[in-house]
């Protein structure tokens, strides 16, 4: 899905988000979402070695 965005829906994207936001507002989105992005990955990566040592064990 998203590899069908490509470079200009990308940005016109961004541009939608800063007008619809803000550019105080911006920041504090990134920050959030980067956030998030690294809880799941976190969680992503605790779940599969959890599997992962299940699968050890007779």
């Amino acid at each position: 899905m998203l590899s069908n965005i490509g470079f200009p829906g990308l940005i016109l994207i961004l541009i939608i988000a800063l007008v619809i936001f803000g550019p105080s507002k911006l920041p504090e989105i990134g920050k959030a979402v980067g956030t998030s992005l690294k809880e799941f990955k976190k969680a992503t990566k605790d779940i599969m070695s959890d599997d992962n040592d299940e699968q050890k064990k007779p």
